[in-house]
């Protein structure tokens, strides 16, 4: 008897242990979170690097994800939908950049609120966009650059 007790009490902490943490990784992730969420839409010249479900920063803190993200026929840009927090009221003339966490980190979609005080609504377009830098396409700027430097 005390030995299938011992292994009730034992099961019922590794269920504990497991639900707590889906509760931590669904937190994480942006499932569950209270206030409702809406979208706003943003058009990337180059997108590389972000795809459906890459986090949208405001000031270096999770605010959102990227929900959707097509290629607009017409003008052959990378069309995003970004899912951001109620919470979160951006001005009217705010930008979006696709930046990187560093040389080997991963990109994001980072918000940088503008001065304007009417702010963005629910299907609003934000019109200031900045895509993706290509590395490589830096470094042989540079390399055409200092080639071009040594034969003068």
């Amino acid at each position: 008897m005390a030995e299938s007790t011992s292994e009730v009490l034992a099961g019922g902490v590794v269920l504990a242990v497991a639900i707590g943490f889906l509760a931590w990784a669904a937190q994480g992730t942006g499932f569950g979170a209270a206030g409702g969420s809406y979208d706003l839409r943003a058009s990337f010249q180059s997108a590389e690097g972000i795809s459906v479900g890459t986090d949208v920063r405001l000031a270096g803190v999770k605010v959102g994800t990227v929900s959707a993200l097509s290629l607009n026929p017409t003008t052959f840009y990378a069309d995003a939908t970004l899912s951001l927090q109620s919470a979160v009221q951006l001005p009217s003339d705010s930008a979006a950049l696709v930046s990187s966490e560093g040389l080997l980190g991963g990109s994001f979609v980072e918000l940088r609120p503008g001065g304007m005080e009417d702010v963005l609504t629910a299907g609003a377009e934000i019109e200031d966009t900045q895509g993706s830098v290509s590395l490589i396409g830096l470094l042989m700027k540079f390399v055409g650059k200092s080639a071009e430097d040594a034969l003068q």
